[in-house]
């Protein structure tokens, strides 16, 4: 190996840690084969594991199919979970071997692929280069990209990856309606008052009650789920009270327009927390005439409310600031 080559080469032990789990893998194989395969795919991805930390990039080996006993069981895998840029592949390569075999089976959903010679103690490794893709099983030593431009790759790939945060982020804002501001009579484009909406006799008479007493402030809005079909629009109503308090109860309804009388079969209308995981549901049947889900969020608190129909989805943001 050449100068230049070494100098873009990393070398160290391997983690004991790493060294204690390969082993454990490899006890549980059935054939001598399939142990060492595990146990060499097991000391790469710790290696790596070890060197990306380093680094200060972040790891998930939980989330790895290459730490995960039935995973590696059934087949050839050596990756890497990086969390939000995704799978990086460490395929273990030993001393003076001249090619990289990477199987079939993870030869795409990859990031990228790493080289990692393992010494022929099994106690140290060293990263000889890496490539973005591969198409064939077997990828020569010589033609791996240096270790300086995987790194750089890396942080390309972590910059894109915020850059699409702050992206959805602004989206998100945009479209972002602010509850808080319903108190002051101040409504977004969109959201009117409900009776035109629904008609005089589609208004549920507890909506109306709440609406007319004052007890409630009522918006609705026409979500089209149809885009084509006009029969598949629906109404959005979100009701609140009328005070600036603490903790805020909201109701969330989907009614038919005024020119129907009933919801489509198998609509969805889901309440989203912040980080977009599910809180609640409702579904309608053959002959809903309404929805509703109810529940109480606290000033400063995000929402969404996603409507599903088939394959067609809309949500809409909500927050109290």
């Amino acid at each position: 190996m050449s100068k230049t080559r070494e100098f873009l080469t990393f070398s160290a032990p391997i983690p004991v840690d790493g060294r204690h789990r390969a082993e454990e893998l490899r006890r549980q194989q059935a054939t001598q084969a399939k142990a060492e395969q595990v146990y060499l795919n097991t000391l790469s991805v710790s290696f790596v594991n070890y060197y990306l930390i380093c680094m200060g990039f972040e790891t998930d080996l939980n989330k790895s199919d290459s730490w995960n006993v039935i995973q590696q069981t059934l087949m050839d895998v050596a990756d890497l979970c990086l969390p939000n840029l995704g799978l990086l592949e460490c395929r273990p390569v030993l001393e003076d071997a001249q090619f990289v075999y990477v199987p079939p089976e993870v030869q795409s959903n990859r990031i990228g692929y790493v080289a990692v010679q393992i010494s022929k103690s099994f106690r140290e490794a060293t990263l000889l280069g890496f490539v973005k893709q591969v198409q064939t099983d077997l990828f020569p030593i010589n033609q791996l990209q240096p270790l300086d431009d995987f790194l750089d790759y890396l942080e390309e790939l972590s910059q894109l990856q915020l850059a699409e945060i702050v992206d959805d982020s602004l989206t998100w804002n945009q479209d972002l309606v602010n509850l808080k501001q319903w108190l002051e009579n101040i409504f977004e484009t969109g959201w009117q008052e409900i009776e035109p909406l629904l008609g005089t006799q589609g208004v549920n008479p507890a909506l109306s009650l709440r609406s007319e007493a004052g007890a409630f402030i009522s918006r609705g809005k026409l979500i089209d789920l149809g885009k084509v079909l006009r029969e598949q629009a629906v109404v959005l109503v979100v009701s609140l009270p009328p005070n600036n308090e603490q903790e805020m109860d909201i109701i969330v309804e989907v009614h038919p327009t005024n020119e129907q009388h009933y919801l489509p079969p198998n609509l969805h209308l889901i309440v989203l927390d912040s980080e977009g995981a599910s809180v609640m549901e409702a579904q309608t049947r053959n002959s809903n005439k309404n929805i509703q889900l109810e529940f109480s969020c606290e000033l400063g608190e995000c929402f969404s409310v996603k409507l599903v129909l088939g394959d067609i989805s809309i949500t809409e943001n909500f927050a109290i600031y």
